[in-house]
């Protein structure tokens, strides 16, 4: 008569509420989930975005003259591609490994670019992940063999 259903022993609404109750403990567990799944995501995005940074970096610093024009170009072009790509670092440094470009006239030389970049993750409200996440690429470039050197 009021929508109850009767139970195998015969007791009257002995299931009333339990889709509350499962709704109550599996709710904040499927929360959870989809947070930490949104959280692991934006690092692996903003790592790949740091990665490409690394790659533009130090293609850019293998196309400089000297190792000071590289250390420039290297940290605009980072900052240029990041910025492209969405993510603010909170704290960014490029180091650069200038040494291939003393490289011989015919040999060919590699420019290497480590990035660091500081993403905040205090946005994610989330109990453990606030706070910050360093992110580190590093990524080689060859010095063209043949082009002109600074001698």
């Amino acid at each position: 008569m009021f929508g109850f259903r009767r139970a195998r022993n015969g007791e009257l609404g002995s299931e009333r509420g339990s889709l509350a109750v499962e709704f109550a403990v599996a709710g904040p567990i499927l929360i959870l989930i989809v947070a930490f799944l949104i959280a692991g995501a934006r690092l692996t995005v903003a790592g790949n975005a740091v990665e490409s940074a690394a790659a533009s970096a130090a293609r850019e610093a293998s196309l400089s003259r000297s190792g000071f024009e590289a250390q420039m170009n290297a940290t605009e072009t980072a900052q240029l591609t990041l910025s492209q790509s969405g993510y603010a670092c909170d704290a960014l440094s490029v180091s650069i490994n200038d040494s291939g470009l003393g490289a011989q006239l015919g040999e060919t030389g590699v420019v290497s670019a480590t990035i660091n970049c500081t993403v905040s993750m205090s946005d994610i409200a989330l109990p453990g992940l606030g706070g910050t996440r360093t992110l580190t690429a590093t990524a080689n470039s060859p010095v063209d063999a043949y082009r002109e050197r600074n001698d």
